[in-house]
């Protein structure tokens, strides 16, 4: 597992339960983490900061090679996405666990990944043609378009590397900020322009795809809870796709997929307008934070299939097969301030009671006694409920919110207890601005 955290974790019990042995890295700053027990091998790969351990090529493939791994899962984050890691696997004859390089190229990059889909025919957030060369062509495209566009890091990935722009002296700023937080995430500075769309939801599609041609989609996830570009909350089905959005959306996902051979799992985005009109705005060429909510919904481990397609396996399940029952719904728990602007609290955790109970799933890879670290994204955890209807769901999210507990840092829980308690998301109606609109002190 090129990765660390709950992924980690997430992809050492994939492996156990295939009976496949596991190489951990580990930076350290994650020496002590529990999870790194299970695995059968732990190696470390360098300092705490990501730029020197869990984004560094050569000291991954260097771990890879002395344990004699025939395989590396990258997670999501770090170099899930990096072409040329995919490339230097390949290369030392370690089969990459994601898509091919090819697709990678074509797809994560999501500027390219932009041209290909008007190719296409499928509908795009008005924007940039390639890559911006500089801050005056920024201003060009924006001015052309109107405002407020986004700037958005093409390697980009967790909100990073986007910054929104209402003028031009914003956008000048918003460039600048952009590139620098894209090299420091990704080791990949280059940025887009698009047009921002005011308050839509914000929804994706799941696929999975094999080496013999065959790809399906896993219905749609709505991810409009966000802050900074981050999603908070999830859930699938969407309250605001019914059949035939759903498969209007999901021929669009094939079409893209299909157009550049891919395979194994990704994530096709697209924003919904309050009309019923959705923009493709970019594809994850990975497996996503929120995979449990289709994980749940479906009946399928999405995780287990990315292992098998990279294997060489087939498919196991037609797009006839996959049938949506029932609700789940995804919070990310987060070591975070929402009354400082959702500020990191690294810090060690005293006290960690996670909820359980029918219905209740809990993706976390820490304990009490555990220390953030301070170099690394601050989720901490993902509660997971799955049931009947979105009604049900939320009353047992609700339940599983007041259950668990966390002491010793700060963490996002009070504000989900606020936020599932009120009107406007009760009756489904979402957009990416909800946070910002409802609860203005976060």
């Amino acid at each position: 597992m090129a990765n660390r955290g709950e992924i980690a974790l997430r992809i050492i019990r994939a492996c156990r339960e295939l009976e496949i042995e596991t190489v951990a890295v580990y930076s350290e700053a994650d020496r002590d983490a529990p999870y790194l027990q299970l695995a059968d091998e732990r190696v470390c790969i360098g300092p705490g900061p990501g730029i020197r351990s869990y984004l560094d090529i050569p000291k991954i493939i260097s771990a890879a090679e002395i344990t004699d791994v025939e395989a590396i899962h990258p997670g999501y984050g770090f170099l899930a996405e990096n072409a040329h890691f995919a490339e230097v696997c390949q290369s030392c004859h370690i089969q990459f666990i994601g898509p091919t390089v090819e697709n990678i190229r074509a797809l994560g990059d999501k500027a390219s990944a932009r041209r290909l889909a008007r190719e296409l025919g499928i509908p795009v957030v008005p924007g940039s043609n390639s890559l911006l060369a500089s801050e005056e062509e920024a201003v060009k495209v924006a001015q052309e378009i109107g405002y407020p566009v986004i700037i958005k890091a093409t390697a980009g990935g967790g909100g990073r590397g986007m910054r929104v722009a209402h003028n031009d002296i914003s956008l000048t700023s918003g460039y600048q900020q952009a590139r620098r937080e894209a090299e420091n995430a990704f080791k990949n500075p280059d940025v887009y322009l698009e047009k921002y769309v005011e308050k839509p939801r914000h929804i994706e599609v799941q696929i999975l795809a094999d080496s013999y041609g065959e790809v399906i989609h896993l219905g749609e996830r709505d991810c409009s809870l966000q802050r900074r570009h981050q999603k908070l909350i999830e859930e699938c089905p969407s309250p605001a796709v019914d059949a035939a959005l759903r498969a209007r959306l999901g021929d669009a996902a094939i079409t893209l997929a299909r157009a550049v051979e891919y395979r194994n799992a990704g994530t096709v985005e697209f924003l919904l307008d309050r009309q019923g009109n959705f923009f493709f705005i970019e594809v994850n060429t990975r497996i996503q934070v929120e995979h449990p909510v289709t994980e749940m919904v479906t009946g399928i481990d999405l995780v287990k299939e990315q292992i098998l397609i990279a294997s060489g396996a087939p498919l196991r399940h037609a797009q006839k097969d996959v049938v949506l029952r029932g609700a789940s719904i995804e919070c990310r728990i987060n070591a975070e301030d929402p009354s400082a602007g959702f500020k990191p609290v690294p810090g060690t955790i005293t006290r960690f009671v996670p909820s359980g109970g029918p219905g209740v799933r809990v993706d976390t890879h820490v304990a009490a006694g555990y220390t953030i670290p301070p170099f690394y994204d601050s989720l901490i955890g993902k509660l997971i409920v799955h049931r009947e209807n979105r009604d049900e769901a939320i009353a047992t999210m609700r339940r599983a919110l007041d259950e668990f507990v966390v002491e010793g840092v700060q963490t996002t829980i009070p504000l989900y207890r606020e936020i599932f308690r009120h009107f406007h998301f009760i009756k489904g109606n979402l957009n990416t601005s909800f946070i910002e609109e409802y609860f203005l002190d976060a």
